[in-house]
């Protein structure tokens, strides 16, 4: 046992490599959202439809996760809030699509 460590609670010792696998858990999690964030970026440009769907999913996403972690049950909430979150940004999408094109551009 190295000098520091005998200065550490044997209780924190023996929680170490769980924690440690918790951390690379969690950076796995981190890089794989980085590079599906990433590769959402490659393409043409998105239109409002698409970019709006993808926006309103994402606050849904997130917004439903909030509540629902604070009811109880955050897969749920997030589950329900990111469906509903792309439906109302699809419809908002929509109708700015359908504006641009009335309206023969910006």
């Amino acid at each position: 046992m190295r000098k520091d460590e005998q200065m550490i609670s044997p209780r924190i010792l023996a929680k170490r490599p769980r924690f440690a696998s918790t951390c690379r858990y969690i950076a796995g999690a981190v890089a794989l959202g980085m590079t599906l964030a990433l590769a959402g970026c490659y393409g043409p440009p998105m239109s409002p439809r698409e970019r709006d769907t993808l926006v309103g999913g994402a606050v849904g996403l997130g917004g439903g996760a909030l509540v629902g972690s604070a009811m109880g049950s955050p897969g749920a909430g997030a589950a329900i809030g990111g469906l509903a979150g792309a439906g109302a940004g699809y419809l908002i999408g929509n109708h700015q699509e359908n504006e641009y094109w009335r309206s023969g551009g910006y």
